[in-house]
């Protein structure tokens, strides 16, 4: 039988630290889409997903 434990989960972050990370993110990166250049629309994702044990740190984020 196999006992499998569940994945850890990553910390999430409150809503005024996020966002202060994402200001960062926003602002490392130009305002821009790491992807495509376009200014509008912009969101911070992940480069390494969480559910794939992806850190919510800054080098793990991106523009996009």
């Amino acid at each position: 039988m196999n006992s499998s434990s569940p994945k850890p989960v990553g910390l999430r972050l409150d809503s005024r630290a996020y966002d202060s990370l994402r200001k960062i993110v926003l602002r490392r990166d130009g305002w821009q889409c790491r992807s495509c250049g376009t200014m509008s629309n912009l969101e911070v994702d992940h480069k390494q997903f969480r559910n794939h044990s992806g850190q919510g740190a800054e080098e793990n984020l991106i523009t996009l």
